[in-house]
């Protein structure tokens, strides 16, 4: 289970919504329990797969390794990847499962013109994805 409060659902939609039509991405940065994955803080991060932007992205390493600092000097760390898929479902395909890690939470938004249209959370277990829900909510 994910909890995501909405504020931070509110700041993924504005953040795909303003990167359409090329693909949003960043890191969940929180807590991860036994039982949930309780998200703090979304950030975007810049993706540098500008060849195929609308179907692809790659995180900015860098930014990768700044907001996973930052996130240790606030006792969190980092949970999960969001990204969008600009007129397409919000399921993960061959390339997001590829690139994967087991144990983080992978919440993808299919954003379209008219603005977000569907967020879903997934978790790879043993090499597949499984769809986790998101509840509203911090702890």
């Amino acid at each position: 289970m994910l909890h995501l409060a909405t504020p931070l659902r509110d700041r993924l939609a504005d953040l795909t919504v303003a990167d359409y039509p090329r693909e949003a991405c960043g890191l969940l940065v929180g807590r991860l329990q036994p039982d949930a994955t309780h998200v703090r803080q979304v950030f975007p991060v810049r993706n540098l797969n500008v060849e195929r932007a609308r179907d692809r992205y790659e995180l900015d390493p860098d930014e990768h390794a700044r907001v996973a600092a930052a996130a240790r000097l606030e006792g969190l760390d980092i949970v999960g990847v969001w990204h969008s898929h600009p007129d397409h479902p919000a399921r993960p395909s061959e390339t997001d499962r590829a690139a994967a890690w087991e144990g983080w939470s992978y919440v993808i938004a299919s954003v379209s013109p008219g603005g977000l249209q569907d967020l879903r959370s997934w978790r790879l277990q043993d090499g597949r994805f499984e769809e986790e829900d998101i509840v509203d909510g911090q702890r």
